[in-house]
């Protein structure tokens, strides 16, 4: 069994700055690739930022030079670090994650729950 729990949302101004944690708990043999990826009301659901097991990172276009993914190996955790943020930020932002659970068996998709983010004009 696996878990991946958010934390860190809420509501801030235009122009301020949020901290997205997810930790992960449980079977975990290697954590691969871990991201973010966010869903509006009326939107299809979009990646944010992915961040692979070694470091490599990819942005969306729409937050690139605003937004920071990174990770902590040893917590089993991945950051969000949201900086300038803009009205069309808000969403409820899910982490994801392909976990491995012992040498043999194949990575599968984890989600979080999700964690609301609401940035006001």
């Amino acid at each position: 069994q696996v878990q991946l729990v958010e934390s860190g949302g809420g509501l801030v101004q235009a122009g301020g700055s949020l901290r997205l944690s997810c930790a992960a708990s449980g079977s975990i043999f290697r954590l691969n690739d871990m991201g973010w990826y966010r869903q509006a009301p009326g939107n299809q659901r979009e990646l944010v930022a992915l961040i692979t097991s070694t470091g490599s990172t990819n942005y969306a276009d729409s937050v690139k030079g605003r937004f920071t993914v990174s990770r902590d190996n040893i917590k089993n955790t991945v950051y969000l670090q949201m900086n300038t943020l803009k009205p069309e930020d808000t969403a409820v932002y899910y982490c994801n994650a392909e976990v491995e659970t012992s040498w043999v068996t194949r990575g599968i998709i984890y989600w979080g729950k999700g964690t609301l983010v609401t940035v006001s004009s």
